[in-house]
């Protein structure tokens, strides 16, 4: 296991910002607009096309998708699905965040018909990823009681048997595909206030992916780039509302000055 490189970290943040990549989000209701700023503020271009009458054709083209379980309906299941099957028949890369896994079997149902699909990354808690993975796992809702450290075996297990990359995210963050893993480490807890900070964090995951071929490092740059970010906001924050807006400065200022 190696950390990621910042010199990694720097071309993939220029490379992104040149390209803007379009990213389809499918997320939950909680979270629309900190994904939409999230994106916006890193270099990205979002779009929130929820019908399930255009969600495949505009996944088809859109430059990465995101998928989010967070509040699911039938309807938005559906919509789901087509944006995911067109998103594979395009080669688009496309991202699963499993929110609450591992909590209630219908869920479960739902989350694993989706991890069957093979998405380019899951990006999830350590709870999340534990119970994905088959391994115990004690979360409370949305909310991780593991360490990301006891997930880092059960993200490997997971990404070679779906097969996948696999992003699980906690105090360290981890990215691995069953063979290389690379940490990320920084942030700052108070992210942990702010309602959004992991959901929008999967739509960076589409956002880098879709400007490299290279999954492992899409998902490792969108963890520095969300700690780099929580890092400016703690230190200009009093609290977790004035952290929310310097979330957002943090992600657009980190790499454009000094």
């Amino acid at each position: 296991m190696i950390d990621f490189p910042e010199s990694e970290f720097s071309e993939l943040l220029e490379k992104l910002r040149a390209n803007r990549p379009l990213v389809h989000v499918l997320t939950n209701d909680v979270v629309q607009e900190i994904t939409a700023d999230v994106l916006l503020a890193a270099g990205a271009s979002p779009a929130m096309v929820v019908a399930p009458e255009e969600s495949g054709t505009f996944a088809g083209i859109a430059d990465g998708l995101l998928i989010n379980i967070g509040t699911p309906t039938a309807e938005r299941i559906r919509a789901m699905n087509l944006a995911a099957d067109a998103a594979n028949e395009k080669q688009t890369p496309w991202v699963l965040d499993p929110v609450a896994a591992g909590g209630i079997p219908w869920r479960d149902d739902v989350i694993r018909s989706f991890v069957a699909k093979r998405p380019t990354v899951i990006r999830g808690n350590a709870s999340e990823i534990r119970a994905l993975a088959g391994f115990s796992s004690s979360g409370k809702g949305v909310d991780s009681c593991d360490s990301s450290d006891s997930a880092l075996e059960a993200a490997k297990l997971l990404a070679r048997t779906v097969p996948t990359v696999v992003h699980v995210t906690g105090e360290t963050d981890y990215v691995t595909d069953g063979e290389r893993t690379v940490s990320i480490s920084g942030g700052h807890e108070m992210a942990t206030l702010v309602v959004g900070t992991g959901c929008s964090l999967s739509a960076l995951v589409a956002a880098f992916a879709a400007v490299t071929p290279d999954r492992v490092a899409a998902a490792a740059a969108a963890s520095t780039l969300a700690k780099r970010a929580a890092e400016y906001a703690a230190k200009h924050a009093e609290a977790p509302g004035s952290f929310h807006v310097h979330y957002i400065d943090g992600l657009y200022l980190t790499g454009r000055k000094a």
